[in-house]
């Protein structure tokens, strides 16, 4: 937003270490003389009674020199100002990017209080003014101030607020991204906007939301690699989860029969466009359904939440490319789609030997490799790189579904789906696996995995185990990363769509 007499200016180079320094030895300077004049550089309140955008939107109405006869105290970050001999501009900037005008004249506030401002007042300080909304000469909204105190002093400066931040500053300084960046706050507001469409689609569907542990004496639930950390109070090792389901079949097995929960998974493994080690997830679990059903529900609560976003199921990406989540989506079988495009009969009887002979004929590398493995690896290999539909992958090998029933009339094979959207995999969904006896042969396979020197074969989980022989009825799951969720929206990055992202 330019003020009433100069023209936007023109980026700049960002200030050096040295500028910085000294910018920060006057403003403090700047504080320290507020304070000894008996003033606050950091007030506990000031007397705010609206908003910068409830302004914009009231008054949108003004034409060039109107007045209302209304007195606003409204309170910003100063994002820009020009001082004059008897008129200082400045733009102040609420925390959604929302900006106004503040005029400060000679006329209004009187000599003192105007060499004051221009004394102590900086960019990124924030300030309460107070006077007539009013429409400036060119059509500028603004606020004739006739007080003004600073709200917090700034002791560092802000970036320029004409050029982008660099890749590893808005990682690091995500604070200062959220003032310089529209898109960062727009995401910010994307992401809750999706975990509010998801919640509202769970309880239109009487589910109920639970919160499980993050600190449990057993990883499971997934085949990952845990941190390991350790608890003084009891003496023991303690895993981040990596995931919530095994607590989550527990709520089940207790009669919570429509259950979910949002909250974090903590992973040891690389990190990349796609993978965080620290990540939002959403699992959902209800009696007597199945995988089917589980689908239905996912394709449901990601259209749901495009809409909750973008206004429809077309969704604008960052790089203006569109992207159609709408429709009904495709679900392929993983066996068949990778026979027809390998051109061998693959099928859950494939023999380990097989298999590994053509992934190194393809250039496929798979370490400790069981027949699962190798499948899934080949149709990453062959399937992945061509899917752009929204496509659910169904019918997965059993070795590397522990967790999974076996599939209903197909040998081999369990009941699970993965959901690719814009070429990752953004969730899955199962039939449970809810017979202990078979459940406690997936561990005790799991647990051989392990010694073999499989960091993310799972262990066996006795309390687990005993729950599952209390009785837990037919049920369908779902996991879906939040992260990833947001990245399919809106064709970021995983590290842009996480707040406040790991990074060394």
């Amino acid at each position: 937003m330019s003020d009433d007499t100069s023209p936007t200016p023109e980026p700049a180079a960002e200030p050096s270490a040295e500028d910085i320094f000294e910018q920060k030895a006057v403003r403090l300077a700047k504080r320290d003389k507020l304070i000894a004049s008996g003033r606050e550089a950091y007030p506990v309140a000031v007397p705010v009674d609206t908003t910068i955008g409830a302004l914009r939107e009231q008054f949108a109405h003004l034409v060039a020199d109107d007045t209302t006869g209304q007195t606003v105290g409204i309170a910003g970050r100063l994002v820009f100002q020009r001082n004059t001999g008897k008129l200082c501009f400045a733009t102040l900037q609420s925390g959604d990017g929302s900006r106004i005008q503040a005029m400060v004249s000679l006329a209004e506030v009187g000599e003192d209080s105007l060499n004051e401002w221009k004394e102590f007042v900086d960019l990124g300080d924030h300030v309460f003014v107070s006077g007539e909304v009013i429409s400036s000469r060119r059509g500028e909204l603004s606020v004739m101030v006739t007080t003004w105190q600073i709200a917090a002093k700034a002791i560092l400066p802000l970036p320029n607020m004409y050029s982008e931040l660099s890749d590893e500053a808005r990682m690091r300084s995500r604070y200062l991204d959220l003032i310089v960046r529209e898109q960062a706050r727009t995401t910010v507001r994307a992401r809750a906007a999706v975990n509010a469409s998801l919640r509202n689609t769970f309880t239109e569907r009487a589910y109920l939301e639970v919160e499980t542990p993050m600190l449990q004496t057993i990883h499971g639930g997934a085949s990952a690699r845990p941190f390991a950390t350790r608890s003084n109070a009891f003496d023991t090792e303690l895993f981040l989860r990596i995931a919530p389901e095994l607590f989550l079949k527990r709520a089940v097995v207790g009669g919570i029969d429509r259950v979910y929960e949002i909250n974090r998974n903590f992973r040891n493994e690389g990190a990349d466009s796609t993978h965080s080690p620290e990540f939002a997830m959403l699992e959902a679990y209800e009696a007597y359904g199945d995988y089917h059903q589980m689908a239905d529900l996912t394709q449901e609560l990601v259209q749901k939440a495009a809409i909750a976003v973008s206004g429809g199921l077309v969704v604008t990406w960052a790089d203006g490319t569109e992207y159609d989540l709408g429709g009904q989506w495709d679900r392929i079988s993983m066996y068949d789609s990778l026979t027809a495009a390998s051109g061998l009969a693959i099928t859950p009887q494939s023999s380990v030997a097989f298999l590994q002979e053509h992934a190194e004929t393809v250039g496929v590398q798979v370490p400790l490799a069981t027949h699962g493995k190798l499948v899934e690896e080949l149709w990453e290999h062959y399937i992945k790189p061509g899917l752009t539909r929204p496509t659910f992958v169904m019918d997965f090998p059993v070795d590397t579904s522990p967790l999974v029933r076996d599939h209903r009339s197909i040998a081999g094979v369990v009941e699970k789906w993965d959901l690719y959207i814009r070429g990752f995999e953004l969730a899955t969904g199962y039939s449970e696996l809810v017979d202990p006896v078979v459940q406690r042969e997936r561990f005790v396979a799991q647990a051989l995995l392990a010694s073999k020197g499989d960091p993310e074969a799972m262990r066996l989980d006795e309390e687990f185990l005993r729950a599952l022989e209390h009785g837990m009825p037919p049920t369908g799951g779902m996991g879906m990363g939040i992260d990833r969720l947001l990245m399919a929206i809106t064709g970021l990055g995983i590290r842009e769509t996480i707040l406040f992202p790991l990074v060394k």
